[in-house]
């Protein structure tokens, strides 16, 4: 059976590559940037750590989670076999263009910014995601065929029997929470690279599939609940930062974490669920900016950091560079280029460019 197109979907995986751009820029104005890697800003702007502690818990996870579902979308239209040809075009071939091409890059304005020696890098940096994603289709493949098949049909139907009610919902809180007791990260947030990440992306990324998967009611749940959620989330959140400075008990973060995304995904679903000219261009569009995203940034951050300027007119125009950068590279290069179209993701098609993105595109992370 073919799935449903879902606009919100779309719409979220959108919104959310904007805030993780929005996010990496922020990291620059904080006195610790330089320590990971990130051109950093001489005047911090601490304040702005307030409100982007609220979304590092869940912009990555949120990310798993749609990824998972655009598989979902994915495999009602494919066999196992068409579906690793197809993830391994859309998402490994990106993976190691990017790697090899345009991580160093960035790497490159670091090293020259700081004055250290320059060396070609091969590390993927924030592509990680997309190694991480390529690696939960190969093993999770058999689950999720099994879903379509119709031996699934009897576990999809007690599924979606599941989360009628706001206690399925928070069942599926319970891996995520027994997975941060068990790996104890030093920092929640860190998803990059580690036992951590890996393994709450594994979990976010089968549940994604599962909540599409299984039915009508997981999104009857999330619509009929989605302020309550978001209450609960802002709450938690709110004792983190008051009363523990940013982090509490790993169990804490992990409930909070899947609050904020529950909520945010009955929230789209009640409000976004709708098409629109602007949904089909950034759809296709927010892939290659993922990508491109963070050599704009170091770029802006090189050419503006030494400029004197008042800091906030420089968090602004690091910004506004990011954005601009990466949509006219993708406006006027990527998307008009054939033999780039690959690299990046996208479909070649020679005949229109222009053509709606296909909802298996939200599975490329």
């Amino acid at each position: 059976m073919v799935l449903e197109r879902r606009h919100d979907i779309d719409w979220i995986r959108v919104i959310a590559i904007g805030l993780l751009l929005i996010y990496h820029t922020t990291i620059g104005f904080q006195p610790w940037g330089v320590f990971i890697g990130f051109i950093q800003n001489n005047t911090p702007l601490e304040s702005l750590w307030v409100p982007m502690s609220m979304l590092n818990i869940w912009r990555i996870p949120l990310l798993f989670y749609v990824s998972g579902m655009g598989v979902a979308f994915a495999i009602s239209r494919r066999d196992f076999k068409g579906l690793i040809k197809e993830r391994t075009m859309r998402i490994l071939v990106p993976f190691f263009f990017g790697t090899l091409v345009i991580v160093p890059l960035h790497v490159f304005l670091w090293q020259d910014y700081y004055s250290q020696p320059i060396s070609y890098v091969f590390h993927p940096y924030h592509l990680w995601f997309l190694g991480n994603i390529y690696i939960y289709v190969l093993v999770l493949s058999p689950i999720f065929f099994f879903l379509k098949s119709e031996k699934g049909v009897k576990v999809k139907a007690w599924l979606n029997k599941l989360f009628a009610t706001p206690a399925g919902l928070m069942l599926m809180t319970i891996p995520f929470i027994i997975e941060a007791e068990i790996i104890q990260p030093e920092s929640f947030e860190t998803y990059s690279l580690t036992l951590h990440g890996f393994f709450i992306g594994f979990l976010a990324f089968l549940v994604g599939f599962v909540f599409v998967a299984s039915g009508q009611n997981i999104w009857n749940t999330l619509r009929k609940w989605f302020w309550l959620l978001l209450i609960l989330a802002f709450g938690l959140y709110l004792i983190r930062v008051i009363y523990f400075e940013y982090r509490t008990d790993e169990y804490l973060m992990a409930l909070e974490s899947n609050l904020w995304i529950f909520g945010v995904f009955g929230l789209g679903y009640k409000y976004l669920n709708r098409p629109s000219k602007q949904l089909k261009y950034w759809s296709r569009a927010a892939y290659p900016v993922y990508i491109l995203h963070m050599l704009f940034l170091y770029l802006g951050s090189y050419l503006i950091f030494g400029l004197g300027l008042n800091p906030w007119l420089e968090f602004i125009l690091v910004v506004s560079f990011t954005f601009i950068g990466c949509w006219v590279s993708y406006e006027y290069v990527v998307r008009r280029v054939a033999f780039l179209r690959p690299l990046f993701g996208l479909k070649v098609n020679k005949r229109n460019h222009n053509l709606r993105p296909s909802q298996t595109e939200l599975a490329n992370g």
